[in-house]
């Protein structure tokens, strides 16, 4: 059963699934309303996608959840207008840059202007002021802060305020919609044991007033519905085990490849006819079967190095050897010779 200011909260089977696997699975939970419900579990373990997921503000894989009557997740517009988010690091941290009253006017303007009725516009505005400035009031006695006792009164900054100090004003801000459900993330952050203990007795008076809490916490109080959380380990299915990796191979590992062959084992004599001249085998036309390491008398002068890098193909003569001054055929090897340097020099 629902009461008018408090919404019951029930799960079953709840569970929210992410590209690395299932952030909670399994959830069941029933708590009345105005029950101050608190999330105990260690970082990591899915506690503020729990916490989102149950006020509607992210979509749940598997099972569903009721709060107040509106079920999870067809609901999800539903909820969140019911429900309101105290504070959540990274989804609705308060502006540092605005004062106490600047951060306060601004929660009731957007209240007004995106949660209130449409008539509370056509409103004078006096009248509206006049409601705003109450609305302000009790939410500020209700969180138990009091703008007059901080250093800078109404006008202190919102960077300058202590922890504690800054958790009453985020409550104060969301109360200003006068939720039925209030969650907040990491109660215990950055408290003394202290005032650890106001904060939770701050939470209590919320819940006794018909307002069911959520609060996620590391480690709940006693009097308190406990929904605890568990950090999930590597499961079996994650994937196959990674092979190891393949040792890295060098570019120059294996033997080194030369014009197409496998270079033979570099030995003392083999490097000192490297660095000399490499000798050039090719025979030409129109010699006498000679290497070209010795000059012919019928050459113009050019050296094989000025010659172009393609060398006209030879008939094959029937005769190992023939005289230079031999013009039997029109295959003049001095006109050919001089044909290719003319062909050089263009």
């Amino acid at each position: 059963m629902d009461s008018p200011h408090g919404a019951a909260v029930k799960a079953e089977g709840f569970g929210l699934k992410g590209p690395r696997g299932w952030v909670f699975r399994g959830v069941d939970l029933d708590a009345a309303p105005g029950s101050l419900i608190a999330l105990e579990g260690p970082s990591g373990s899915g506690r503020t996608c729990l916490l989102l997921a149950l006020t509607g503000r992210m979509k749940p894989t598997e099972g569903h959840a009721e709060i107040g009557r509106h079920r999870l997740p067809k609901k999800m517009a539903a909820v969140r207008r019911i429900s309101a988010l105290g504070p959540v690091p990274g989804v609705n941290d308060l502006d540092q840059a605005l004062t106490v009253a600047e951060q306060l006017r601004e929660g009731a303007l957007l209240q007004r202007r995106y949660d209130g009725p449409v008539r509370a516009l056509l409103r004078p505005r006096g009248e509206r002021r006049a409601s705003t400035g109450a609305r302000i009031a009790a939410a500020l006695a209700a969180v138990g802060l009091d703008p007059a006792t901080l250093p800078k009164g109404p006008r202190t900054s919102v960077r300058d305020l202590e922890r504690l100090e800054s958790v009453r004003l985020s409550l104060a801000v969301a109360l200003l919609g006068n939720p039925r459900l209030l969650a907040l993330d990491d109660l215990d952050l950055k408290l003394s044991d202290a005032e650890r203990a106001e904060a939770w007795a701050l939470l209590r008076s919320l819940a006794d007033r018909g307002t069911t809490v959520l609060a996620v916490c590391s480690e709940a109080p006693e009097g308190v519905t406990v929904l605890r959380t568990v950090a999930a380990g590597a499961p079996a299915t994650a994937g196959a085990p990674t092979a190891p990796a393949r040792p890295a191979v060098a570019r120059d590992a294996g033997p080194k490849i030369t014009w197409g062959r496998p270079a033979a084992p570099a030995s003392p004599a083999d490097a000192d006819a490297a660095t000399g001249p490499a000798p050039d085998n090719d025979t030409d036309s129109g010699t006498d079967g000679k290497p070209d390491g010795k000059p012919d008398g019928k050459t113009d002068g050019k050296t094989d190095g000025e010659k172009p890098a393609t060398k006209p193909a030879t008939k094959p003569t029937a005769k190992p050897t023939t005289k230079p001054n031999d013009t039997t055929t029109d295959e003049d090897p001095k006109g050919a010779d001089d044909a290719l340097a003319e062909t050089g020099r263009a």
